[in-house]
Formats: C-alpha cells, structure tokens, sequence
C-alpha cells in the first residue's frame, strides 16, 4: 500500500480548536438572541461547512437569519484566533517527515477560504500543503465533491490518497469518493461514529499518520489492526 497524497482536516485533525469554535458558536448565538443549545450540541456539527452547521442547529430559522449568525460566528472566532491555533502533539515534525519523503499534502476543511487562509499564516504551515479546498467554495462534508476536485487537481488516483480526520463527516466524504481514511480518536467524534465508515485504522497520536504512510502495510497492519474493526 502506497499512497501519494495524504488529505488533511484541518480542525480537530491538525489544531486543537474544539473548545473555541462551541465557545464562539455559543458566543453568536448570544449575539443574535437565539437559544444556547450546550457544548456536546454545537460539538456534533464541527467538520460541517459553516452554513450547513448552523442551519442543521437552528433548522427553524430563515436563511436570513443563518447567513446573520454565520458572519456573528465569524466576528467571535476572529477576536481571538491566536489562541485557537494550538497544533496537536507532532503536527508539524509529521508533515516534515512526509513531505521530506516525497508525499503530498493537501487540506479538506469545513473552514472558510478566509479563516483557512488566516490559519495557515497564523500557524506557518502553509508551505507544507500542495492544495487545499474549503467548505464555501465546494460542497460540505460528506459530499464528496471535495476530494474529487483534490483528485482532479493533484492527478492522482484515490486510491493513492489518504483521508485523515477527527470527524465521521471526513470519513463518510472519503469513502464516498473512493479514498482510504484514517480516523483520529483527540479529536471531536467518538471512535464508533469513526469506526462506520471503515477507515484503515483508528490512530491515537497524530504522529502515527507518518508511521503508517511511510512504513509497508506489513511493518504497521498489526499493530493498528484492532483499531479499524
């Protein structure tokens, strides 16, 4: 098993932003007079375009009304973005070892164009990825349209590309587009939720994405076996 390009989510995948993106959910909500419907509610849509998020939380109120709360939503996460931007443990030693080994990288992110621009500034990582895509200029998480312009960009077959993502949405999308995933247990799903869509395995650390990608399918198969079944 050989895999060209390695596919990347962005939030709860690379940085650790679970906590400030319900906080700032919470914060717009506020901001527009609606119900605050709890950390574990506003923790379920993370990986979601931002609009179909917050349409799926207030499915009641008028498109109008979402596009006001998306731009509140972004008024919030703005104010203090810095502090949101905290990679996991590895993140950047990873991608300098795969990219050193000849692997592209690319993101597929709910993110905004413009809040992943900000972020791939923010945290220095921009070199590293060879093409990115973003929820407002394509289709959300699940469809897969989001790899499928990745695979048309990068001329690479799916099954030579690796999804990595903390959600069911980014495992859900891959396997509709016909590409391998990796599920990571830090980040926002539950391993179960993970676990539907058949990913290769459930990894714990983010550094295991170089174990498997630049190791044989023999040298790893075993030791992560148990968690993709």
């Amino acid at each position: 098993m050989k895999f060209d390009v390695v596919v990347l989510d962005w939030d709860g995948t690379l940085v650790d932003s679970e906590r400030y993106i319900v906080n700032s959910l919470s914060a717009a909500a506020q901001l527009e007079g609606l119900p605050d419907l709890g950390y574990d509610r506003y923790k379920e849509i993370i990986g979601l375009g931002l609009f179909e998020a917050l349409a799926e939380l207030y499915p009641d109120i008028s498109r109008e009304s979402v596009l006001r709360l998306k731009e509140a939503y972004a008024q919030c996460f703005v104010q203090g973005e810095h502090r949101a931007l905290e990679l996991f443990a590895g993140v950047q030693s990873t991608l300098q070892s795969l990219r050193s080994q000849g692997v592209r990288l690319a993101v597929a992110t709910g993110k905004s164009r413009r809040g992943l621009e900000r972020a791939l500034d923010t945290t220095g990582l921009r070199a590293y990825f060879a093409a990115t895509r973003c929820a407002d200029e394509t289709r959300s998480k699940p469809h897969p349209l989001m790899l499928e312009e990745l695979i048309d960009e990068l001329g690479v077959r799916p099954d030579r590309m690796l999804m990595v993502g903390d959600t069911e949405y980014d495992l859900a999308m891959a396997a509709a587009a016909g590409m391998p995933s990796l599920g990571v247990s830090y980040g926002v799903h539950e391993v179960l939720r993970l676990k539907k869509h058949g990913p290769l395995a459930i990894i714990d650390r983010f550094s295991e994405v170089g174990d498997i990608v630049l190791n044989s399918t023999s040298n790893w198969s075993n030791r992560f076996e148990l968690a993709s079944r």
